[in-house]
């Protein structure tokens, strides 16, 4: 009898309007994430050159997640994850940048509008891509008021300006849904603004795959001052919520979406590009001062709000739940089957070409735990960053780059250059504790021939229970899907804009 009470009420809760019903039954959901940010750029996540006061204040109050992982490190895929509750490859032509979102797939913050919640966002929501939905899969855009940045480079949108209007629209008892996404620190960035912030060249921390000199310094340093805009924003939101009385019935999510705009980041299948931070503050529910071990994915994201909001997560959703290790007390690993987490990629900016046609992908595909990177290159033949005569498509351009693609073959330093945007083979294993860095490939080194096969193994295993394309024979499809966007035309080496006529 009670059990059939219980399932009278979760119906009612599901069904009927949240319009009128008092605030503190529904939580409101701020997700902030930001565009580019690596994890190891906040002061959560260690020592960093890079000031983030509002949102390490959070990390304090809350609940750190040591393993929080994106599944695919590209902007549209990471997304779609995100909004979906899928692992990218599950989401046919979703799993590409530039894509057209397929309508077959549900996106939670339009769930949350349907059942009541008052939704939006500000910023960079999904995208880039093409949606066939009333509103971009994030919600509705409040976009309209503007500032005045301090660096050409950072983008005029208002964010905590835009959060305040859309509170002013949201009726008394009604919760809200809000995605804060910040379009920094995405480039491009004004050069040398680290100058004008008076920043200091021997504060930046420049990783073992790039050469140490000022250039890239300095481009570290303008990069950290888009990272900190981030954060300043942030702490403006959670002002706006303490103004109001909401803030003790708002879970906050602070993300990014993949690591910083630079070579061999941004768009790869390693450490800093796919491994992201995730900070949750929730008053009275997430215990303040908690560091979890446990791994979550994108695709875990949407399951778990939706819970939260009390209601069941859409069939489409492949992702679990990680509500009960927000609501738990203790640090460590709450979950002791976590301890890994599946990654990957397909297309992702147009300009790599072979005997095989144009516009191709680099399929991969990787396993991480605690110990060690697996990597699998389905097509190393192929260039990873794109083809070097058509400008590396697959790396944002910078001074770093600039920097690493001019180097002569004959210079010492030569060796960045291979790092970056070399050909890479078909299989790469990294300890990743001893070399977070992925410098050393032991894939080949006899010693973990066991572990390399295990690993190629439960990956197989489970990307197959998954339905993932590439373990079916069927990932050549990912090329076919067209792209969106802006087309690289082969023959004048341009970039183009395009339409396909069958597209909205």
């Amino acid at each position: 009898m009670q059990k059939h009470l219980r399932v009278v009420a979760f119906s009612i809760l599901v069904f009927l309007p949240l319009v009128g019903v008092a605030e503190s039954s529904k939580p409101n959901i701020l997700f902030c994430i930001a565009d580019d940010a690596s994890m190891k750029s906040f002061g959560a996540y260690g020592d960093t050159f890079i000031e983030t006061p509002a949102i390490d204040k959070l990390a304090r109050e809350g609940l750190v997640f040591e393993n929080a992982f994106n599944g695919n490190p590209k902007c549209a895929p990471a997304r779609a994850s995100l909004v979906a509750g899928m692992y990218s490859w599950q989401l046919k032509e979703a799993a590409n940048h530039w894509p057209l979102f397929p309508e077959e797939f549900a996106f939670y913050p339009h769930i949350l509008m349907e059942k009541g919640y008052h939704v939006g966002f500000t910023g960079k929501g999904w995208g880039p891509g093409v949606y066939k939905t009333e509103h971009n899969p994030a919600g509705p855009a409040y976009n309209s008021i503007k500032t005045k940045p301090p660096y050409k480079g950072i983008n005029k949108i208002d964010y905590a300006g835009n959060f305040a209007a859309f509170l002013d629209e949201k009726e008394d008892r009604q919760p809200f849904c809000f995605w804060l996404g910040v379009k920094e620190p995405h480039r491009a960035y004004e050069e040398d603004s680290w100058k004008k912030a008076n920043r200091n060249l021997n504060d930046a921390t420049v990783p073992g795959f790039y050469p140490d000199n000022e250039t890239i310094r300095g481009d570290l340093l303008d990069y950290g001052l888009e990272v900190e805009w981030y954060d300043r924003h942030v702490g403006l939101a959670v002002e706006l919520l303490e103004e109001r009385g909401l803030l003790d019935n708002t879970l906050i999510i602070v993300t990014s979406d993949h690591g910083m705009p630079f070579p061999r980041v941004k768009g790869q299948i390693y450490e800093e590009a796919f491994r992201v931070p995730f900070i949750v503050y929730w008053n009275g529910v997430v215990t303040p001062g908690r560091i979890l071990s446990d791994y979550i994915s994108f695709a875990d994201v949407a399951p778990t709000l939706m819970e939260a909001a009390g209601f069941e997560a859409h069939p489409q959703m492949t992702g679990s739940s990680f509500l009960s290790m927000l609501k738990a007390e203790d640090s460590g690993r709450f979950d002791a089957s976590r301890d890994h987490v599946l990654l990957g990629k397909e297309r992702h900016d147009t300009g790599r070409a072979n005997e095989d046609g144009t516009d191709l992908g680099y399929p991969v595909r990787a396993i991480r735990t605690d110990e060690y990177l697996y990597v699998k290159n389905f097509k190393p033949e192929r260039w990873p960053v794109g083809n070097p005569e058509y400008g590396w498509r697959n790396c944002d351009g910078s001074p770093t780059k600039d920097f690493i693609t001019q180097l002569d073959p004959d210079s010492a330093d030569y060796r960045y250059y291979s790092l970056n945007f070399g050909k890479r083979s078909g299989e790469e294993l990294y300890r990743i504790k001893e070399d977070p860095d992925c410098l050393v490939n032991l894939a080949d080194n006899p010693i973990y021939t066991c572990v390399k096969e295990r690993l190629h193994d439960q990956m197989v295993a489970e990307l197959t229970e998954q339905g993932d394309p590439r373990m079916l024979g069927q990932g050549d499809i990912f090329d076919k899907y067209p792209h969106e966007g802006k087309i690289f035309n082969y023959d004048t080496g341009k970039m183009e804009g395009f339409k396909h006529p069958s597209r909205p």
